[in-house]
């Protein structure tokens, strides 16, 4: 392992990739070659809900709001987002975000990747 890795975010293929409207995802995990960080970058644009969130059976993650406004429901909890605000998010947690009238860019930062699959998807709703 090289003791250090440079990777642009932005340089990195769209996971999502048109597949969720208004959405952009790029996961630099595999890019950094790191042994216990993943950082992922998501772009929301204006408006937009996620109709999904998810959860980890171990992974605690922390989200940073780098550009723009929105907000985060935190289990059934709605909480407001402003640039430069840091969230904190236990393992269990249901997360899911929503883009405020400018769009909201997101770093998302985990720890080690537990052994298979961590994560669960879940359906939310918003109230109107």
């Amino acid at each position: 392992m090289d003791p250090f890795t440079i990777v642009n975010l932005l340089g990195l293929d769209d996971s999502v990739s048109g597949r969720v409207e208004g959405l952009e995802a790029r996961f630099a995990r595999a890019h950094i070659d790191s042994r216990d960080l993943g950082v992922s970058h998501f772009r929301y644009a204006p408006g937009i809900h996620s109709t999904m969130g998810h959860r980890h059976r171990e992974q605690e993650e922390a989200y940073i709001v780098v550009a723009g406004s929105g907000q985060v429901m935190l289990d059934d909890e709605i909480h407001e987002l402003r640039q430069w605000d840091v969230v904190r998010v236990a393992p269990p947690v249901v997360r899911a975000f929503a883009a405020g009238p400018d769009g909201m860019d997101i770093l998302a930062i985990g720890g080690p990747k537990p052994e298979g699959r961590d994560g669960e998807m879940l359906e939310v709703a918003w109230p109107d």
